[in-house]
This record gives structure tokens, sequence and C-alpha cells, in this order.
């Protein structure tokens, strides 16, 4: 791969491939591109040297693995004992711990970009592992070996039993909650990714910086140019800068993906309501 850093256009252009992929997608590829959106004088070669470095290390400490237990094991040697990667539990709110690059310089991240890595690593080897909706705290579960396991990215990739599972479902909900089944529900690579973006989203709006929110919102719709909720907040983020045009734009974009007509009664009166302002 040549060390050659990738302009707007192209990661745009590699992104909307991404967004029109109906098959699995590459999970920390697609992370190392929204990356690239930060920092496109970055060159993506060494990112990715690192991370078949990683496949290829946990391929070794797996050798003769036969226990999903074993499996776990050898992703944690490697992950968090060897490379030293954990959750930034000290400056958990830091930007850089959503964007993929920088988790690699730092070997810290959020859950979701830590669990992306994991998930890399884990299906170069043929094991299965997928992002679970746990509320609060992102987690995967490892299938390998004939066993499944829940494994905490951010914890150093502890396997969790129910136990410490009910004991993260309060921490995150409350003494009074407990465990769902739909806790254990996976979800899309796509949601992944999403969930990704969505930390830094999220952050911006903290510091009503919405031209950030939507530039990041941009971004996600190239991945997921069919979500009505994404279009929406775009039209919110474009109308708090006075960017009426383009927020109509946005909003028209949702009216034309959306199949939820109590949003689209919403988004057809914010529509009015901005039209009215231009007369």
């Amino acid at each position: 791969m040549a060390d050659t850093p990738l302009d707007l256009d192209q990661i745009h252009a590699r992104l909307d491939q991404a967004g029109a992929a109906d098959a699995d997608l590459d999970l920390a590829g697609t992370a190392l591109l929204f990356a690239a959106l930060d920092r496109p004088q970055t060159a993506l070669a060494r990112y990715h040297h690192h991370l078949a470095t990683l496949v290829d290390e946990t391929a070794a400490a797996a050798a003769g693995a036969a226990t999903i237990a074993d499996c776990a094991a050898a992703l944690a040697r490697v992950m968090a004992e060897g490379h030293g990667y954990a959750g930034d539990s000290e400056t958990y709110d830091d930007m850089r711990n959503a964007n993929l690059m920088h988790v690699i310089d730092r070997r810290r991240g959020l859950p979701v970009a830590l669990g992306i890595l994991y998930a890399h690593v884990a299906r170069a080897q043929g094991w299965g592992l997928v992002g679970l909706s746990f509320p609060g705290h992102f987690l995967v579960r490892l299938d390998a070996a004939g066993g499944r396991a829940i494994l905490d990215p951010f914890g150093g990739g502890a396997m969790l039993d129910p136990a410490a599972l009910r004991a993260l479902a309060k921490r995150m909900g409350g003494a009074e909650a407990e465990l769902d089944p739909l806790y254990y529900e996976p979800v899309s690579d796509r949601d992944v990714l999403l969930r990704l973006q969505n930390n830094i989203k999220l952050r911006a709006l903290q510091a009503e910086d919405f031209a950030r929110a939507a530039e990041v919102a941009r971004a996600m719709l190239r991945l997921a140019p069919a979500s009505a909720p994404l279009w929406h907040e775009l039209g919110a983020f474009e109308a708090q800068q006075g960017k009426l045009g383009d927020a109509i734009a946005a909003l028209e974009s949702c009216l034309a993906v959306c199949e939820d007509e109590r949003q689209r009664q919403q988004v057809r009166a914010t529509l009015q309501k901005i039209r009215g302002s231009l007369h």
C-alpha cells in the first residue's frame, strides 16, 4: 500500500462506496476513513500495517486454542497486554478517543473504538465478533471454538459473566436497572460505525459547535444515506447556523427516505416555518 495520504474526494468516494454496500463492512478500514477526514494529510499505510501486526500476533497467540476462553485470552494478551490497548477513563471525553488513528497512536479510546479493533483482529482469525446493544457501554460478543463469550474491550478484553454484566447494567442505568434480553442483541457494522461518529457529533453539540456537528452528520450520511433521523438532524444543524437553503435541502432529503409519518409531519412543519421566514 502506497504511503500517500488520501485527499478529501478520495475519502468521500470510499465512504460513499461503503454506504452503498450491502455486504459486511470493513469496520476498521472504514473507521480509518472517518479518522482521515480530520487528519487528511496523514497516510493510512502505517495504520493498516499495525492492524496486520495485531492479526498476525493474535494468530500466533491463539495457536492451539481449544476453548472460547483460550481465544478470548489470546485476544487480550495481544491487544491489552502486548500493545497496551485500554479504555481512556481519565480523559474519556477527549475527541481523540473516537478517532481510530489517534486511538492506535495513543492505545487509548472509547469502548466502541476499541471494539472495532477487536472485531478486526478476531474476524481475521475466522472467529465471529459483533457489537451488542448493551446500553451506555459498548460490549462485543465473541463466537469461537464452539463457544460464546461477552468481552469488554474498554476493560482489557475481559470476559464478563452474568454477575459482571448485571453490575455493569446497574452502573450504567442506576440501582434499579436489570439485565434485559435486548441488551444482548447484535448491532450491524454500519450502526457500530455510526455510533463511533455519534460520539464526535454529540461532543460538538455540547460545545454548541453546529458547524462541526453538521460536518460530522454529513460524513455519517455518506455511510447511511437512507437515515431519515440523520437528515433531520442535519437540517436542524444547518438552520442553527442560518444556512436555510442547506437546511431545506437536508429536510427534503429526509422526507425522501422517511417512512415514519409522525416524523414526516414534523419535518413538513419545520420546512413550512423555514420557507415562511424566507418571504
